[in-house]
């Protein structure tokens, strides 16, 4: 659901303004998890879900199209987006372990920890300046078509991924991704009020920083997934001590994201992003290589470069995209950044599992599905290496 709305969240952010998007996100997504811990059913429950993915849907873009329009000077924004990203990073970081703790005892009390934290949101965002809206008719044709489009392909990539793609409600779904983008791109092209003008990808940096951000998903979420797998399946680990493991890697991102800023400011945004992904090919290499029976200790502290080099590179990522259009589209070029990270998130997780589906061992399914996410790494490297616009503080 999240994936889904998300873009349709960023356009429909700049049509009633950020700040009133991400309050009404934040109040429908409080109540949502109030009804999830308070669900009776389970029919109950996945109806309150899906209004959780619609709260969030408008939370994610939202919050950066106001950091856009608060810092109107360049390098306050970049320490902005680093500390959005590092609140992120410790989320991350916190979740596993504080949930899986928390199911322990009874896991309604994970959904109402949820209010005391949406309220001190709302509480923040009456100190922030009134949004502008753009006065602009509502591309129906082009919202409907994205959620359709959208849904229909995260099925597809999900559910193939668990049962395979040949079935023929997989194959549909994937139909109807295909058939909804044609009419999608055919209304903004053609369109007098477009729900994503078009000349947004016509920037070499966009569409750098979009394929960088969507690949870097894909290999971290890949990871989560893999070694997830492995140290519950393969060292027997609980699901607790697992997310005990996976702390390493995610605790660094939070730590490191306040010094990314510093760095962008000196040498320019291209250098943190090559940086971060050269980081991240060496970590996922590592892992690759690491004999079976090596300490589960040794592999989480293998998995630490993996977190650097995403503190590198999410923040200027997301600079980069939100810096190359004027602040009233912040909204939409927030929707884009954020669903090319969320797709690449689960086509990286399905591209692993189909992976580890046809090897005969779970290790060689594992080595190749590494290897493979350090290639794709590597295109993003020589693609960044054209972002020579970004250079130096002058970038700044």
């Amino acid at each position: 659901m999240f994936s889904a709305l998300i873009l349709f969240a960023g356009t429909f952010s700049e049509r009633i303004g950020a700040k009133r998007a991400y309050g009404a996100g934040t109040v429908l997504f409080v109540l949502a998890s109030a009804a999830c811990g308070l669900a009776p059913d389970l029919g109950t429950l996945i109806g309150a879900r899906f209004a959780q993915g619609l709260g969030a849907a408008l939370v994610t873009p939202t919050a950066l199209a106001i950091i856009r329009e608060a810092y109107t000077d360049a390098g306050a924004r970049a320490r902005a987006i680093a500390y959005w990203a590092m609140g992120g990073s410790i989320a991350a970081a916190a979740g596993p372990i504080v949930g899986g703790a928390l199911t322990q005892v009874d896991w309604r009390i994970i959904f109402f920890l949820n209010l005391p934290v949406g309220a001190i949101a709302l509480l923040v965002l009456t100190r922030v300046g009134t949004s502008p809206r753009e006065a602009a008719p509502f591309d129906w044709t082009g919202q409907v078509t994205a959620v359709l489009g959208l849904a229909a392909l995260t099925y597809a990539i999900i559910e193939g991924g668990e049962g395979g793609y040949g079935r023929p409600t997989i194959l549909t779904a994937f139909a109807v991704a295909v058939l909804a983008l044609v009419v999608f791109l055919l209304a903004q092209s053609r369109g007098r009020h477009p729900m994503v003008p078009l000349e947004l990808f016509r920037s070499t940096r966009v569409i750098v920083a979009l394929a960088a951000a969507f690949i870097g998903m894909s290999a971290f979420y890949g990871v989560v997934f893999v070694q997830s797998l492995y140290f519950q399946q393969v060292r027997g680990e609980s699901a607790f001590s697992t997310g005990l493991l996976f702390l390493p890697m995610t605790a660094l991102v939070a730590a490191i994201s306040p010094v990314v800023s510093r760095v962008a400011a000196h040498y320019g945004l291209r250098v943190p992003i090559i940086g971060g992904q050269i980081v991240l090919v060496a970590g996922l290499i590592a892992l690759a290589c690491v004999p079976a029976s090596t300490p589960t200790w040794v592999v989480a502290v293998l998995m630490v470069p993996l977190g650097l080099g995403g503190s590198f590179t999410v923040p200027p990522l997301t600079t980069l995209v939100i810096d190359s259009v004027p602040a009233r589209r912040a909204g939409t070029a927030s929707g884009v950044l954020n669903l090319s990270r969320q797709m690449g998130g689960s086509l990286g997780v399905a591209a692993v599992g189909s992976v580890l589906a046809v090897q005969a061992t779970f290790m060689t399914g594992l080595r190749i599905g590494l290897i493979a996410l350090a290639a794709l790494v590597v295109v993003t490297i020589v693609a960044s290496l054209t972002l020579r616009d970004v250079d130096g503080p002058a970038a700044h």
